[in-house]
């Protein structure tokens, strides 16, 4: 069984997700956008180059978004977040680094009880994320 996060975003997915691909050190990035699908002529005008399939081949895994549907109120990211765990301490740092630029921190990246780095932080895009290199076994 594998477990894929699906993040909805409020019209900033494809900014996101090459920002991701570029700065996480990811795979192959897809994106289909509402122009592409059969859903086009239903989509406005003004939303139909925005993202209605996103899927960033990241480490073993994948992380997969959206930007929100047309008609939909964009109410933000809340209630969960994106764990990214790094093989090493310096490559947790250059994630974190990434990941805070344009962002918020909610706890910086250091040592912790059970990772040699451990830090969370709100990125530019909205999303949560919790950056760690687990301590060795």
């Amino acid at each position: 069984m594998q477990f894929t996060p699906y993040l909805s975003y409020g019209g900033l997915c494809r900014q996101a997700f090459e920002y991701y691909k570029e700065h996480l050190g990811a795979g192959k990035l897809e994106i289909m956008t509402f122009r592409d699908s059969p859903m086009a002529e239903q989509t406005p005008e003004h939303w139909r180059d925005k993202v209605m399939h996103a899927a960033l081949e990241l480490g073993d895994g994948a992380l997969m978004a959206s930007d929100c549907a047309p008609d939909q109120v964009y109410e933000g990211m809340r209630g969960s977040s994106v764990v990214l765990s790094a093989k090493t301490d310096a490559e947790a740092k250059k994630f974190y680094d990434a990941l805070a630029l344009g962002g918020s921190v909610q706890m910086p990246l250091g040592p912790t009880f059970w990772a040699s780095s451990f830090g969370m932080v709100t990125d530019q895009f909205g999303a949560s994320w919790m950056v760690m290199c687990a301590l060795p076994r």
